[in-house]
């Protein structure tokens, strides 16, 4: 991970922000437990003049508790020191002597990281949205005034679809004594065609006229 030097410091937040300024995260293309260290690391939102560390740290922000579920393991770093320095060119042997394991290492460390992040990346994109659901109220219309308007009611409610809930209903004036059957229901919307719901309600042809569609409603 890189060293941003002291967070809590003016030159630690420019660095994190130059840091950022092409980057969405901290290691990688998707959110790490990286991210959240440097994120308590700060503290508090860098001020407007750091754009990218301000726009980074708001959108980790966004995740509240599910910070804890990012891939990795995180790491204190509570008011990291400054980057050390480059190694004079005299340690350069003694630097090759060691290096070599160390940067095996690393590209195995970087590779297990990768794959973990894909593997959570596509995790979270298998996740289904949001049902559609849709509130509909249909009003139902009876041939005359000696409709049994309750029998109407009863013979509507057996219908029964994957889907479907019915809701509460009202009898409304229509036109000349003739009452009319306002009744609710919510539908998922891949799974029950309006249509083909009004289509078997006009099936109880003894009771019902005609159905018209009076709100339609997505919750």
């Amino acid at each position: 991970m890189p060293n941003f030097g002291d967070l809590k410091s003016d030159a630690g937040v420019k660095a994190l922000n130059d840091y950022l300024g092409d980057k969405s995260y901290i290691e990688g293309f998707v959110a790490s437990q990286d991210d959240v260290a440097v994120f308590e690391a700060l503290g508090k939102a860098p001020a407007g003049k750091y754009p990218h560390a301000l726009r980074w740290y708001n959108h980790i922000s966004s995740f509240g508790a599910e910070k804890s579920k990012f891939p990795g393991v995180k790491k204190a770093l509570s008011n990291q020191g400054p980057a050390p320095a480059a190694a004079d060119d005299d340690d350069d042997d003694e630097v090759d002597l060691f290096g070599s394991d160390e940067e095996e290492e690393d590209e195995e460390a970087a590779r297990v990281r990768e794959e973990r992040l894909a593997a959570y990346a596509a995790k979270k994109s298998a996740k289904p949205g949001p049902i559609a659901k849709s509130q509909i109220m249909l009003d139902c219309k009876p041939w005359d005034d000696e409709t049994d308007m309750k029998e109407m009611e009863n013979q509507i409610r057996t219908i029964t679809m994957d889907g479907l809930v019915w809701g509460a209903s009202k009898l409304n004036p229509l036109a000349f004594g003739i009452m009319k059957l306002s009744i609710l229901c919510t539908i998922e919307d891949a799974k029950v065609s309006v249509d083909d719901l009004i289509e078997k309600i006009q099936e109880f042809e003894d009771f019902v006229q005609s159905v018209d569609v009076a709100a339609f409603n997505k919750v």
